[in-house]
């Protein structure tokens, strides 16, 4: 995704994939591990154009 979720945008999200994964993937949540990565606009690319650019 792209920088700028908070921290607290970031605790919900874990929470909910977390919920979401053991509601549908059955497993538990000890098994379930999130990684976030900020990727900037610039590294970032659809359709052959640029995020930064549009």
């Amino acid at each position: 995704m792209w920088p700028g979720r908070t921290h607290e945008q970031k605790q919900k999200l874990a929470k909910a994939i977390t919920d979401a994964m053991v509601e549908i993937g059955k497993t538990t949540p000890e098994a379930t591990l999130i990684v976030f990565e900020d990727v900037d606009k610039s590294n970032w690319a659809q359709s052959g154009i640029l995020a930064s650019d549009v």
